[in-house]
């Protein structure tokens, strides 16, 4: 997996509504991202999962009372274990005792004493549309957001403010718990494959899932950045992708022309734009209706299509700006040569440089060429997203 969550101890405070059956997939998940996981019930949860089985999800007793062991200062307290407290799922209930410093259940008592403690808080609310749409839980959220909680919005679904996905849980988690060397800086992250229409049907494309821009967005987000993804959301998709790009602002584009003008009017106000996307290097006049199948041969005349980082960079001299290349084949050194023939072209910051044998697989192998060299990487493309973020904060932070 990812060291999203490296060394960090999460308390899970769990209250009652039904969500709570879905605890132990996300405790899980929480330690696939490298977390330490010691849970909180309310009595109302305990009734909709047993506590033993939460138990078993995060390997660790579950506090279910408060006693004189003062759990909630040994979990919560400012030399407390926890290094971030995560309310999943919260209730209406939940949210507006803890908005009204109501400390009647074990969650709400930590929570009012990672408050006081500055123990960074998330919550993940969950229940009925009409209760969230409830006057008085939104005033709820507003005055606790106010004190510097995390809210990770839910799905509006079938009526049912239903809790957000484990990947958005997990990915507000790390950004509360984290460090955020980009606060403050808006990054532009261009992912996946753009298709150039051939006719009202069909379409030039490649086999780009948008796997590693997402990723790269995604932990821009972790690391404190403001994120808009330029991406096909219709196109863009790979094994066990889920889809959730919640951690970022999101426009959809299609052809390549419409990635360089999105582009073009996201940089305005940027202070970066990371282009990992697989662009297409050449489009084809499109054809009214559908060209006929079954003819004996046909010839499609290409033309190039504009370099998106060229294009950026003309329109912003001063941008920071990160590419992407992608090679066939080829040791590190060649591949390393290739990269710097486009960074020293564009002028760009550093450049990742992989095989494009690994487009569209889970994990990748790749090199940050600079100026000055390069280092290789290997893992999980979510790791190598972290990677590239926190290059780009060195490079924002030298200048």
């Amino acid at each position: 997996m990812s060291d999203l969550l490296a060394d960090t101890n999460v308390a899970l405070g769990v209250s009652g509504s039904i969500a709570a059956v879905k605890v132990v997939e996300l405790a899980h998940e929480l330690r696939r991202h490298g977390a330490s996981v010691r849970a909180v019930m309310t009595d109302a949860a305990t009734g909709i999962i047993h506590p033993w089985a939460v138990e078993f999800a995060t390997e660790r007793d579950v506090v279910t009372e408060i006693t004189g062991s003062v759990e909630h200062v040994e979990l919560c307290g400012r030399d407390g274990w926890a290094d971030v407290l995560l309310l999943a799922p919260a209730t209406a209930n939940t949210v507006g005792k803890i908005a009204g410093a109501v400390d009647d259940t074990p969650v709400t008592t930590c929570a009012t004493t990672a408050l006081g403690a500055d123990v960074p808080v998330v919550c993940a609310p969950a229940m009925h549309e009409p209760m969230y749409d409830h006057p008085g839980v939104l005033d709820a959220i507003d005055r606790v957001e106010s004190w510097g909680v995390e809210f990770v919005d839910p799905r509006i679904e079938e009526g049912k403010a239903k809790i957000a996905t484990e990947d958005a849980i997990v990915t507000a988690t790390a950004r509360a718990a984290g460090d955020r060397p980009l606060a403050g800086s808006h990054v532009v992250v261009t992912a996946g494959a753009t298709s150039e229409a051939v006719d009202d049907v069909r379409v030039l494309t490649n086999r780009s899932s948008g796997r590693t821009g997402r990723a790269v967005a995604r932990a821009l987000a972790v690391r404190g950045a403001d994120v808009t993804l330029l991406h096909d959301a219709d196109a863009a998709r790979g094994p066990g992708d889920d889809g959730d790009v919640s951690y970022a602002d999101v426009i959809d584009v299609e052809s390549a022309a419409e990635m360089t003008d999105a582009a073009l009017a996201a940089c305005v106000d940027a202070d970066a734009l990371i282009s990992a996307a697989a662009i297409a290097d050449y489009s084809v006049a499109q054809q009214e209706g559908k060209i006929r199948s079954g003819e004996a041969s046909l010839t499609l005349e290409l033309s190039p299509t504009p370099k998106l980082l060229d294009t950026v960079r003309e329109e912003y001299p001063d941008l920071c700006l990160v590419g992407f290349k992608a090679e066939p084949g080829g040791d590190d050194e060649t591949l390393a040569a290739k990269a710097r023939e486009t960074l020293d072209r564009v002028d760009l910051a550093f450049v990742v440089a992989n095989d494009a044998a690994v487009m569209g697989a889970a994990d990748t192998r790749a090199l940050v060429v600079r100026r000055d060299g390069f280092d290789a990487y290997r893992g999980s493309k979510l790791g190598l997203g972290l990677r590239v973020a926190d290059e780009l904060a060195t490079v924002i932070r030298d200048g």
